[in-house]
């Protein structure tokens, strides 16, 4: 009996592998058949629309890349799509012209591009923009060398955008010719700062304030301190005289604290320029300011002419510190 179950259980597995192996070779055969006939392919959608088929959708993103590269003189960072496209593996007849090409040119359309460029400031100014870091580079060390200055600040700036219109960058001899023209123009600015700094710190002063301007030029007629038969008492200013209708300047930036007729003084103006520190403009024959009124150095405040206690057309000049008069030239002109 054992033998006999052992002798059926034989045959069947035999009977089982046949056909196993009968099932395996038709599968293989129709496989074959659809490899032949049918090729795997990826169907391609954006926003559920199809638009066509790949057959490796890493070489079509890849491919676009190319495309536009090749397409554009700037330089190109990153292209992706507005809308991440679908896709579904699909056996399509091998017949069936894929048309990668036009696929591109379709995804074209739904693609945001990225260029990079550099820009070049002098003095925090952008000035010019290039392709790469290495072209801004080899620029800023040459005229770096050549411009032999210290005090120019040359940077270089590392940009991106979805604009090409903003990638406006030069070619090389260009963008050189006009950063050495901005860089010559600021060392020539530098330069003038400096000769006005040093103006600057060479005008007189009364307790910090720059006396930047002399009032008007002419001969000294009466210095301070002297005395006179026309006065009660010494000389508080000093008296130079011009002709009639001659501008008068104000000294110092300031405030007008007074612009009247003041007795002996005639058509007075005065300016408080901070720190305790005013001007007095006595015996005008026009006023051109008011009170309340800012002035700056040079600023023209009123005319010469001969108000109030006057032996002829003058200008008074006055300067107090804290309510007391002191010798004007002290300060202006000085001999």
């Amino acid at each position: 009996m054992e033998f006999i179950l052992k002798k059926k259980l034989k045959f069947y597995t035999k009977e089982f592998l046949k056909f196993f192996n009968i099932t395996i070779i038709a599968l293989g055969f129709i496989i074959a058949i659809i490899l032949i006939k049918y090729k795997p392919m990826y169907k391609v959608s954006i926003s559920g629309e199809e638009i066509g088929y790949v057959e490796n959708k890493q070489a079509l993103e890849e491919t676009l890349k190319e495309e536009i590269t090749e397409n554009t003189d700037k330089t190109v960072e990153d292209v992706s799509l507005k809308d991440e496209p679908e896709y579904e593996l699909k056996l399509v007849s091998r017949a069936e012209n894929t048309e990668e090409k036009k696929l591109v040119d379709e995804l074209e359309e739904e693609m945001t591009i990225t260029y990079k460029y550099y820009e070049i400031a002098v003095q925090e100014t952008v000035v010019e923009k290039v392709d790469t870091s290495e072209e801004a580079e080899e620029l800023v060390n040459e005229i770096k060398k050549e411009s032999n200055s210290d005090e120019i600040d040359l940077s270089i700036a590392e940009k991106y955008t979805q604009n090409e219109e903003e990638v406006n960058t030069s070619e090389l001899e260009v963008a050189k010719l006009n950063i050495q023209e901005t860089v010559e123009n600021a060392i020539e600015e530098i330069e003038q700062q400096k000769e006005e700094q040093e103006r600057w710190n060479a005008l007189p002063s009364i307790n910090g304030i720059k006396l930047a301007v002399t009032p008007i030029e002419g001969r000294i007629t009466s210095r301070y301190g002297v005395s006179s038969r026309i006065r009660k008492s010494t000389h508080t200013g000093l008296d130079i005289s011009a002709i009639t209708g001659t501008d008068i300047k104000v000294v110092a930036d300031g405030t007008v604290i007074s612009a009247s007729y003041n007795g002996s003084y005639g058509n007075l103006v005065k300016i408080d320029h901070g720190n305790g520190v005013e001007t007095w403009y006595a015996h005008t024959s026009k006023m051109y300011v008011k009170k309340g009124d800012t002035v700056k150095a040079g600023d023209v405040i009123a005319a010469v002419g001969s108000t109030g206690n006057s032996t002829g057309p003058h200008l008074h000049l006055e300067i107090r510190v804290n309510g007391e008069h002191v010798d004007p030239q002290d300060y202006l002109y000085k001999e």
